[in-house]
Protein backbone atom coordinates (compact mmCIF):
# COMPACT_ATOMS: atom_id res chain seq x y z
CA UNK A 1 0.00 0.00 0.00
CA UNK A 2 2.83 2.37 0.91
CA UNK A 3 4.58 1.60 -2.39
CA UNK A 4 1.44 2.34 -4.40
CA UNK A 5 0.91 5.63 -2.63
CA UNK A 6 4.55 6.67 -3.18
CA UNK A 7 4.28 5.81 -6.88
CA UNK A 8 1.05 7.79 -7.14
CA UNK A 9 2.62 10.75 -5.36
CA UNK A 10 5.65 10.68 -7.65
CA UNK A 11 3.40 10.49 -10.71
CA UNK A 12 1.46 13.53 -9.49
CA UNK A 13 4.71 15.46 -9.05
CA UNK A 14 5.84 14.40 -12.51
CA UNK A 15 2.56 15.56 -14.02
CA UNK A 16 2.85 18.99 -12.40
CA UNK A 17 6.47 19.27 -13.47
CA UNK A 18 5.70 18.35 -17.08
CA UNK A 19 2.83 20.84 -17.27
CA UNK A 20 4.99 23.59 -15.77
CA UNK A 21 7.93 22.96 -18.09
CA UNK A 22 5.73 23.12 -21.22
CA UNK A 23 3.20 25.74 -20.06
CA UNK A 24 4.78 28.46 -22.23
CA UNK A 25 3.93 26.44 -25.36
CA UNK A 26 0.18 26.33 -24.76
CA UNK A 27 -2.50 24.12 -23.22
CA UNK A 28 -2.20 21.04 -25.45
CA UNK A 29 1.62 20.75 -25.23
CA UNK A 30 1.37 21.27 -21.48
CA UNK A 31 -1.21 18.48 -21.15
CA UNK A 32 0.95 16.13 -23.20
CA UNK A 33 4.04 17.00 -21.14
CA UNK A 34 2.06 16.39 -17.95
CA UNK A 35 1.19 12.88 -19.11
CA UNK A 36 4.78 12.14 -20.06
CA UNK A 37 6.04 13.53 -16.74
CA UNK A 38 3.55 11.48 -14.71
CA UNK A 39 4.43 8.24 -16.49
CA UNK A 40 8.18 8.90 -16.35
CA UNK A 41 8.40 9.84 -12.68
CA UNK A 42 5.88 7.20 -11.62
CA UNK A 43 7.90 4.54 -13.45
CA UNK A 44 11.20 5.69 -11.99
CA UNK A 45 9.64 5.61 -8.50
CA UNK A 46 8.44 2.04 -9.08
CA UNK A 47 11.92 1.00 -10.22
CA UNK A 48 13.56 2.72 -7.23
CA UNK A 49 11.15 1.05 -4.79
CA UNK A 50 11.68 -2.35 -6.39
CA UNK A 51 15.45 -2.02 -6.02
CA UNK A 52 15.27 -0.57 -2.51
CA UNK A 53 16.76 -2.91 0.09
CA UNK A 54 15.58 -3.34 3.65
CA UNK A 55 16.94 -0.61 5.89
CA UNK A 56 17.51 1.80 2.99
CA UNK A 57 15.79 5.00 1.93
CA UNK A 58 14.93 5.42 -1.79
CA UNK A 59 17.91 5.68 -4.15
CA UNK A 60 19.72 9.01 -4.37
CA UNK A 61 19.10 9.35 -8.11
CA UNK A 62 15.36 9.12 -7.54
CA UNK A 63 15.41 11.62 -4.68
CA UNK A 64 17.31 14.07 -6.89
CA UNK A 65 14.85 13.52 -9.76
CA UNK A 66 11.82 14.12 -7.54
CA UNK A 67 13.28 17.28 -6.00
CA UNK A 68 14.13 18.67 -9.45
CA UNK A 69 10.58 17.93 -10.59
CA UNK A 70 9.16 19.67 -7.51
CA UNK A 71 11.11 22.82 -8.36
CA UNK A 72 9.49 23.19 -11.79
CA UNK A 73 5.97 24.26 -10.69
CA UNK A 74 7.49 26.47 -7.99
CA UNK A 75 9.58 28.24 -10.64
CA UNK A 76 6.49 28.69 -12.81
CA UNK A 77 4.53 30.20 -9.91
CA UNK A 78 7.46 32.47 -8.96
CA UNK A 79 7.74 34.04 -12.40
CA UNK A 80 3.98 34.53 -12.64
CA UNK A 81 3.99 36.31 -9.29
CA UNK A 82 7.15 38.40 -9.72
CA UNK A 83 8.11 38.43 -13.40
CA UNK A 84 11.70 37.61 -12.41
CA UNK A 85 14.23 36.68 -15.07
CA UNK A 86 16.32 33.49 -15.32
CA UNK A 87 19.23 34.85 -13.28
CA UNK A 88 17.00 35.90 -10.39
CA UNK A 89 15.01 32.65 -10.49
CA UNK A 90 18.21 30.59 -10.52
CA UNK A 91 19.81 32.52 -7.66
CA UNK A 92 16.63 32.43 -5.55
CA UNK A 93 16.10 28.70 -6.17
CA UNK A 94 19.73 28.02 -5.32
CA UNK A 95 19.45 30.04 -2.12
CA UNK A 96 16.39 28.07 -1.01
CA UNK A 97 17.78 24.62 -1.79
CA UNK A 98 21.15 25.63 -0.34
CA UNK A 99 19.51 26.68 2.93
CA UNK A 100 17.84 23.28 3.08
CA UNK A 101 21.29 21.69 2.80
CA UNK A 102 22.05 23.01 6.32
CA UNK A 103 25.85 22.95 6.20
CA UNK A 104 27.62 26.30 5.75
CA UNK A 105 29.29 25.05 2.55
CA UNK A 106 25.93 24.06 1.08
CA UNK A 107 24.27 27.30 2.18
CA UNK A 108 26.97 29.29 0.37
CA UNK A 109 27.05 26.98 -2.66
CA UNK A 110 23.30 27.18 -3.37
CA UNK A 111 22.99 30.75 -4.72
CA UNK A 112 26.31 30.43 -6.59
CA UNK A 113 25.12 27.34 -8.46
CA UNK A 114 21.73 28.97 -9.05
CA UNK A 115 23.27 32.13 -10.42
CA UNK A 116 25.51 30.11 -12.75
CA UNK A 117 22.58 28.04 -14.05
CA UNK A 118 20.45 31.16 -14.49
CA UNK A 119 23.24 32.86 -16.43
CA UNK A 120 23.74 29.82 -18.67
CA UNK A 121 20.01 29.61 -19.45
CA UNK A 122 19.40 33.35 -19.88
CA UNK A 123 20.40 33.48 -23.56
CA UNK A 124 17.16 31.80 -24.68
CA UNK A 125 15.80 32.82 -22.29
CA UNK A 126 14.66 29.54 -20.77
CA UNK A 127 11.32 29.41 -18.92
CA UNK A 128 11.50 29.91 -15.17
CA UNK A 129 10.30 26.34 -14.54
CA UNK A 130 13.26 25.01 -16.55
CA UNK A 131 15.70 27.27 -14.69
CA UNK A 132 14.40 26.23 -11.27
CA UNK A 133 14.41 22.54 -12.14
CA UNK A 134 17.90 22.66 -13.65
CA UNK A 135 19.20 24.59 -10.64
CA UNK A 136 18.01 21.93 -8.21
CA UNK A 137 19.33 19.15 -10.45
CA UNK A 138 22.77 20.78 -10.72
CA UNK A 139 22.97 21.69 -7.05
CA UNK A 140 21.95 18.28 -5.72
CA UNK A 141 24.18 16.40 -8.14
CA UNK A 142 27.17 18.55 -7.18
CA UNK A 143 26.34 18.17 -3.47
CA UNK A 144 26.19 14.39 -3.83
CA UNK A 145 29.67 14.41 -5.39
CA UNK A 146 31.22 16.74 -2.82
CA UNK A 147 29.49 15.61 0.39
CA UNK A 148 29.38 11.84 0.69
CA UNK A 149 28.05 11.40 4.24
CA UNK A 150 24.28 11.01 4.57
CA UNK A 151 22.05 13.62 6.14
CA UNK A 152 19.36 10.98 6.79
CA UNK A 153 19.48 7.20 7.09
CA UNK A 154 16.62 4.74 7.47
CA UNK A 155 16.77 3.29 10.97
CA UNK A 156 13.63 1.13 11.09
CA UNK A 157 10.52 0.66 8.99
CA UNK A 158 7.10 -0.32 10.30
CA UNK A 159 8.19 -1.57 13.73
CA UNK A 160 6.51 -1.33 17.13
CA UNK A 161 7.34 1.44 19.59
CA UNK A 162 8.90 -1.15 21.92
CA UNK A 163 11.60 -1.78 19.31
CA UNK A 164 12.70 1.88 19.44
CA UNK A 165 12.84 2.90 23.13
CA UNK A 166 14.90 5.98 22.23
CA UNK A 167 12.03 7.43 20.15
CA UNK A 168 9.10 9.36 21.65
CA UNK A 169 6.11 8.27 19.52
CA UNK A 170 3.84 11.23 20.20
CA UNK A 171 2.68 12.78 16.90
CA UNK A 172 0.60 15.88 16.31
CA UNK A 173 -2.88 15.11 14.97
CA UNK A 174 -3.24 18.41 13.14
CA UNK A 175 -0.99 20.68 11.11
CA UNK A 176 -0.57 22.99 14.11
CA UNK A 177 1.11 21.83 17.32
CA UNK A 178 0.91 24.91 19.54
CA UNK A 179 0.70 25.32 23.29
CA UNK A 180 -2.53 23.31 23.49
CA UNK A 181 -0.90 20.08 22.31
CA UNK A 182 -0.83 18.26 25.67
CA UNK A 183 -4.48 19.09 26.34
CA UNK A 184 -5.49 17.72 22.94
CA UNK A 185 -3.43 14.58 23.59
CA UNK A 186 -5.14 14.07 26.96
CA UNK A 187 -8.56 14.30 25.31
CA UNK A 188 -7.47 11.74 22.72
CA UNK A 189 -6.19 9.36 25.40
CA UNK A 190 -9.18 9.93 27.68
CA UNK A 191 -6.80 10.72 30.55
CA UNK A 192 -6.61 13.45 33.19
CA UNK A 193 -5.02 16.70 32.04
CA UNK A 194 -3.38 19.26 34.33
CA UNK A 195 -2.49 22.63 32.84
CA UNK A 196 0.60 24.37 34.20
CA UNK A 197 1.05 21.70 36.84
CA UNK A 198 2.43 23.22 40.06
CA UNK A 199 5.81 22.20 41.47
CA UNK A 200 6.50 19.78 38.63
CA UNK A 201 9.71 18.81 36.87
CA UNK A 202 10.57 17.72 33.37
CA UNK A 203 11.86 14.56 35.06
CA UNK A 204 10.13 12.66 37.86
CA UNK A 205 13.49 11.92 39.48
CA UNK A 206 17.11 12.41 38.52
CA UNK A 207 17.79 8.91 39.84
CA UNK A 208 16.32 7.57 36.59
CA UNK A 209 19.49 8.79 34.83
CA UNK A 210 21.89 6.88 37.04
CA UNK A 211 24.68 5.10 35.18
CA UNK A 212 28.45 4.78 34.69
CA UNK A 213 28.77 8.44 33.75
CA UNK A 214 26.44 9.89 36.37
CA UNK A 215 25.90 9.44 40.08
CA UNK A 216 22.81 11.57 40.91
CA UNK A 217 23.99 11.89 44.53
CA UNK A 218 26.97 13.95 43.33
CA UNK A 219 24.86 16.46 41.38
CA UNK A 220 24.48 19.92 42.92
CA UNK A 221 21.13 20.12 44.79
CA UNK A 222 20.14 23.22 42.81
CA UNK A 223 20.70 21.44 39.49
CA UNK A 224 18.71 18.47 40.74
CA UNK A 225 15.91 20.75 41.88
CA UNK A 226 15.73 22.34 38.44
CA UNK A 227 15.14 18.99 36.75
CA UNK A 228 12.74 17.62 39.35
CA UNK A 229 10.86 20.89 40.08
CA UNK A 230 11.30 22.88 36.88
CA UNK A 231 8.22 25.02 37.44
CA UNK A 232 9.87 26.64 40.47
CA UNK A 233 12.16 28.51 38.09
CA UNK A 234 11.83 31.28 35.50
CA UNK A 235 13.92 31.30 32.33
CA UNK A 236 15.53 33.97 30.19
CA UNK A 237 17.07 33.01 26.84
CA UNK A 238 19.89 34.77 25.02
CA UNK A 239 20.26 33.14 21.56
CA UNK A 240 23.63 33.21 19.80
CA UNK A 241 23.24 32.27 16.12
CA UNK A 242 26.18 31.80 13.77
CA UNK A 243 25.93 34.08 10.75
CA UNK A 244 26.04 31.28 8.16
CA UNK A 245 22.86 29.65 9.46
CA UNK A 246 20.73 32.79 9.79
CA UNK A 247 19.36 32.85 6.19
CA UNK A 248 18.35 29.20 6.33
CA UNK A 249 16.82 29.53 9.77
CA UNK A 250 14.87 32.63 8.77
CA UNK A 251 13.41 30.70 5.82
CA UNK A 252 12.64 27.67 8.03
CA UNK A 253 11.03 29.78 10.71
CA UNK A 254 8.83 31.69 8.28
CA UNK A 255 7.75 28.72 6.17
CA UNK A 256 7.75 25.90 8.72
CA UNK A 257 8.15 26.74 12.41
CA UNK A 258 5.61 29.52 12.91
CA UNK A 259 2.84 27.93 10.80
CA UNK A 260 3.55 24.66 12.64
CA UNK A 261 3.59 26.18 16.12
CA UNK A 262 6.76 24.29 17.04
CA UNK A 263 10.54 24.85 17.30
CA UNK A 264 10.48 28.61 16.75
CA UNK A 265 13.53 29.84 18.65
CA UNK A 266 14.09 33.63 19.01
CA UNK A 267 16.25 35.12 16.27
CA UNK A 268 18.06 37.57 18.52
CA UNK A 269 18.27 38.97 22.04
CA UNK A 270 15.83 41.77 21.23
CA UNK A 271 13.14 39.25 20.36
CA UNK A 272 13.99 37.22 23.45
CA UNK A 273 13.22 40.31 25.52
CA UNK A 274 9.54 39.62 24.85
CA UNK A 275 9.99 37.27 27.78
CA UNK A 276 9.69 33.50 28.09
CA UNK A 277 6.78 31.71 29.68
CA UNK A 278 7.77 28.24 30.89
CA UNK A 279 5.23 25.68 32.10
CA UNK A 280 4.69 21.94 32.29
CA UNK A 281 1.36 20.36 31.32
CA UNK A 282 0.86 16.78 32.50
CA UNK A 283 -1.32 13.80 31.69
CA UNK A 284 -2.02 11.21 34.38
CA UNK A 285 -4.10 8.06 34.74
CA UNK A 286 -6.75 7.18 37.28
CA UNK A 287 -4.04 6.31 39.83
CA UNK A 288 -2.62 9.82 39.59
CA UNK A 289 0.70 8.69 38.12
CA UNK A 290 2.03 11.19 35.56
CA UNK A 291 2.51 9.47 32.18
CA UNK A 292 3.21 12.52 29.99
CA UNK A 293 5.21 15.64 30.85
CA UNK A 294 5.02 18.37 28.25
CA UNK A 295 7.44 21.26 28.77
CA UNK A 296 5.97 24.22 26.91
CA UNK A 297 7.96 27.38 26.31
CA UNK A 298 6.32 30.37 24.66
CA UNK A 299 6.69 34.12 24.39
CA UNK A 300 5.28 35.80 27.45
CA UNK A 301 3.56 38.66 25.60
CA UNK A 302 1.24 36.62 23.33
CA UNK A 303 1.92 32.93 24.16
CA UNK A 304 3.38 32.28 20.69
CA UNK A 305 4.94 28.78 20.85
CA UNK A 306 8.70 28.45 21.05
CA UNK A 307 9.17 24.77 21.93
CA UNK A 308 6.72 22.00 22.83
CA UNK A 309 8.59 18.93 24.07
CA UNK A 310 7.48 15.66 25.66
CA UNK A 311 10.10 14.56 28.21
CA UNK A 312 10.69 10.90 29.04
CA UNK A 313 13.44 8.72 30.53
CA UNK A 314 14.37 5.12 29.89
CA UNK A 315 17.12 2.68 30.85
CA UNK A 316 19.27 0.66 28.47
CA UNK A 317 21.48 -1.83 30.26
CA UNK A 318 22.95 0.08 33.19
CA UNK A 319 22.53 3.55 31.64
CA UNK A 320 19.68 6.02 31.92
CA UNK A 321 18.77 8.34 29.04
CA UNK A 322 16.58 11.38 28.47
CA UNK A 323 14.42 11.34 25.33
CA UNK A 324 12.62 14.52 24.30
CA UNK A 325 9.96 14.24 21.61
CA UNK A 326 8.92 17.30 19.64
CA UNK A 327 5.56 16.50 17.99
CA UNK A 328 5.08 17.26 14.30
CA UNK A 329 2.13 16.30 12.07
CA UNK A 330 1.88 12.48 11.94
CA UNK A 331 5.25 12.09 13.61
CA UNK A 332 7.87 13.43 15.97
CA UNK A 333 11.45 14.63 16.10
CA UNK A 334 13.22 13.00 19.05
CA UNK A 335 16.42 14.02 20.79
CA UNK A 336 17.85 11.22 22.93
CA UNK A 337 20.60 12.41 25.26
CA UNK A 338 23.15 10.64 27.45
CA UNK A 339 23.68 12.14 30.94
CA UNK A 340 27.15 12.84 32.28
CA UNK A 341 28.50 14.44 35.44
CA UNK A 342 30.45 17.69 35.29
CA UNK A 343 33.47 18.36 37.52
CA UNK A 344 31.61 21.33 39.06
CA UNK A 345 28.71 19.01 40.09
CA UNK A 346 26.63 20.15 37.17
CA UNK A 347 24.92 17.88 34.64
CA UNK A 348 25.55 17.40 30.92
CA UNK A 349 23.02 15.88 28.53
CA UNK A 350 24.60 15.13 25.17
CA UNK A 351 23.99 13.40 21.86
CA UNK A 352 27.67 13.73 20.89
CA UNK A 353 28.39 10.05 21.51
CA UNK A 354 28.21 6.91 19.39
CA UNK A 355 26.50 4.34 21.60
CA UNK A 356 23.54 3.26 19.45
CA UNK A 357 21.04 5.15 21.59
CA UNK A 358 21.84 8.85 21.88
CA UNK A 359 21.08 10.83 18.74
CA UNK A 360 18.28 12.47 16.78
CA UNK A 361 15.45 10.68 15.06
CA UNK A 362 12.66 11.76 12.73
CA UNK A 363 9.74 9.36 13.05
CA UNK A 364 6.54 8.76 11.14
CA UNK A 365 3.85 7.31 13.40
CA UNK A 366 1.19 5.09 11.84
CA UNK A 367 -1.35 5.23 14.64
CA UNK A 368 -3.83 2.96 12.86
CA UNK A 369 -1.30 0.12 12.63
CA UNK A 370 0.58 1.17 15.79
CA UNK A 371 3.87 1.16 13.87
CA UNK A 372 6.85 3.48 13.53
CA UNK A 373 9.17 4.31 10.65
CA UNK A 374 12.24 6.14 11.88
CA UNK A 375 15.09 8.01 10.21
CA UNK A 376 18.34 8.80 11.99
CA UNK A 377 19.71 12.34 11.56
CA UNK A 378 23.44 11.75 12.13
CA UNK A 379 24.61 15.25 11.28
CA UNK A 380 22.62 16.95 14.04
CA UNK A 381 24.15 17.11 17.55
CA UNK A 382 23.39 18.95 20.74
CA UNK A 383 24.62 19.29 24.30
CA UNK A 384 22.93 20.85 27.33
CA UNK A 385 25.01 21.83 30.35
CA UNK A 386 23.27 22.89 33.56
CA UNK A 387 25.51 24.10 36.39
CA UNK A 388 25.82 26.51 39.29
CA UNK A 389 28.04 29.56 38.84
CA UNK A 390 28.57 32.10 41.62
CA UNK A 391 25.57 30.69 43.43
CA UNK A 392 23.27 31.12 40.40
CA UNK A 393 21.87 28.45 38.13
CA UNK A 394 23.05 28.60 34.50
CA UNK A 395 22.48 26.55 31.37
CA UNK A 396 24.24 26.44 28.00
CA UNK A 397 22.50 24.59 25.16
CA UNK A 398 24.74 24.16 22.10
CA UNK A 399 23.89 22.71 18.66
CA UNK A 400 26.04 21.46 15.77
CA UNK A 401 25.45 20.46 12.14
CA UNK A 402 28.06 18.08 10.75
CA UNK A 403 30.50 19.31 13.35
CA UNK A 404 29.85 23.01 12.74
CA UNK A 405 28.41 24.96 15.69
CA UNK A 406 25.38 26.97 14.61
CA UNK A 407 23.48 27.96 17.74
CA UNK A 408 24.06 28.36 21.47
CA UNK A 409 21.22 29.18 23.82
CA UNK A 410 22.39 30.88 27.00
CA UNK A 411 19.82 30.37 29.77
CA UNK A 412 19.61 32.46 32.88
CA UNK A 413 17.60 30.52 35.43
CA UNK A 414 16.15 32.19 38.52
CA UNK A 415 13.83 31.00 41.22
CA UNK A 416 10.36 32.51 40.88
CA UNK A 417 9.52 35.24 43.43
CA UNK A 418 6.89 33.15 45.20
CA UNK A 419 9.63 30.67 46.05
Amino acid sequence: MATRSSIGFAAAIGGLAGASLAAHRGVRPAAGAALVGAVTLGTSEAVARARQKEGEIPALWQRITVSAALAAPLGWVAVKATGAGPRAVGAATGAVVGAMGLRPQKVAMGPLVGAAVGQALSAGPAPAAVVASCTVLAYRTLSALLFRDQQLSLLAERVSAADLPFVVPRPARSRYVGTGYVQALAQELGAHYTADAPDTGILATLDALSGPGLDPEHVDPLVREFYEHTTRFALDIVPQWRLWVRPGYLLYRTVVARPLGQASIPMNQREAQRGIRSRIDTISGVDGTVSVRGWIRSFADDDEPIMVGIYTTYTRGDRGYVSVGFPVPEGSFTATLLPRSRPDRGLTLTSRVQDGQAGHYLTYVDTAADELTALAVPGFEEQLDVFVEDGALRAEHAFWLFGYPFLTLHYQVARKPDR
